[in-house]
C-alpha cells in the first residue's frame, strides 16, 4: 500500500538510468545555462487540486497539489512554491499510516528546480531531503536527515545536465507539452534526477478520450510511462495518466494495474485554475 501510494503521487520516477558524478566544488561565479523560457506556463498561483487516493473500490487516503500564492525568489530568480501531500485516511491510518510531502521552488520562467524537498513520514520510517540546484556551475546538492539525525548530513554533489527536472518542476514541465503537435504514440521525454540517480523519462501520448470523474465529465489526454519489466504492474500500459485537454492540463488521474489489484489517485476538487477547464457537455 506505501509504495503504491508513493508511485500513484510520483508519476514521473519510472526512469531510464544515465550517468552521474560527484564533485566536491558546488558554486561558480561562471554562468554556465540559460533559462529558456516557456511560452504559456499552464498555472498560476493559487492553484490547489484535491485528490482522493484508492485501491480497488476503496478509498484509502486523500492528496493535495497547492501552487502558492506569495512570491519567491531563489538564486535571484522569480519562482513558484509548489506543495505535494498524500497521507492515508480512515482505517488504513491505523495500520499503514503515512502522511508525505513533496515540495520544491520552481522557475516561473523556464519551470527548472530551484530547490526542492521531500518530508517522508510512512509508520516508523522517516526520511527528510533537501536538494538545491545551482544552475551557474550547473551543481546540486543533496542532504538527508534520517529519523535519528539532529541535523542533516550525508552531502553529496552532483553535476546537473541542462533543463534537468525532478518530481515537482517534471510534472510543472509536462503540462507545458503542446499536445496539439503530438500523434498518437509520440514519445515525450524528460531528464529527471531523483535521490541519487539521473534518468530519461519516456511518456507515450495514446491519444485524448473522455473521462467521467467526481468534477464532471472532462476532455482527456491519456498518457502511459515506458515501463521496465517488473513483478509489480500488470502488463502493457498497466501505468496510466490522464491530464485535462485544455490550456490547464490538470492532472486529473493516474491509474496503476497491479498483480494484486489496481490504484491510483483521482481528482475530487480545484480551485483557482488558469484556464477554462474543457468539460464534455455532450449527454
Amino acid at each position: 500500500m506505501k509504495k503504491l501510494i508513493l508511485f500513484c503521487l510520483s508519476f514521473f520516477l519510472v526512469y531510464s538510468v544515465v550517468g552521474q558524478k560527484n564533485y566536491e566544488d558546488l558554486y561558480s561565479e561562471i554562468p554556465q545555462e540559460d533559462f529558456p523560457v516557456i511560452e504559456n506556463i499552464p498555472f498560476e498561483a493559487g492553484e490547489e487540486i484535491e485528490y482522493k487516493i484508492y485501491y480497488s473500490f476503496f478509498t484509502v487516503g486523500k492528496g493535495q497539489l497547492k501552487v502558492h500564492k506569495n512570491p519567491y525568489k531563489i538564486n535571484n530568480r522569480a519562482a513558484f512554491k509548489v506543495d505535494v501531500r498524500a497521507k492515508t485516511t480512515g482505517m488504513v491510518d491505523w495500520v499503514a499510516k503515512i502522511d508525505d510531502h513533496w515540495g520544491g521552488y520552481i522557475d516561473t520562467a523556464s519551470l527548472v528546480p530551484h530547490q526542492a524537498y521531500r518530508f517522508i513520514k510512512e509508520g516508523n520510517y522517516r526520511k527528510n531531503e533537501i536538494v538545491s540546484y545551482d544552475h551557474n556551475s550547473q551543481m546540486l546538492e543533496v542532504k538527508t536527515r534520517g529519523r535519528n539525525d539532529d541535523e542533516y548530513g550525508n552531502h553529496m554533489y552532483f553535476e546537473f545536465p541542462p533543463q534537468i527536472r525532478d518530481l515537482i518542476s517534471g510534472f510543472a514541465y509536462f503540462r507545458s507539452v503542446d499536445f496539439s503537435k503530438l500523434m498518437p504514440n509520440d514519445t515525450i521525454n524528460v531528464p529527471a534526477f531523483f535521490e541519487d540517480t539521473f534518468y530519461n523519462l519516456e511518456i507515450v501520448y495514446l491519444g485524448d478520450e473522455t473521462l467521467e470523474l467526481p468534477i464532471g465529465k472532462v476532455r482527456a489526454h491519456k498518457v502511459t510511462p515506458v515501463m521496465p519489466e517488473t513483478k509489480i504492474f500488470d502488463g502493457e500500459n498497466s501505468v496510466l495518466g490522464w491530464f485535462s485537454a485544455d490550456k490547464n492540463k490538470i492532472p486529473l488521474k493516474i491509474n496503476a494495474q497491479l498483480y494484486v489489484g489496481s490504484g491510483g489517485i483521482e481528482i475530487t476538487s480545484f480551485r483557482n485554475i488558469k484556464y477554462p477547464i474543457n468539460f464534455d457537455m455532450s449527454n
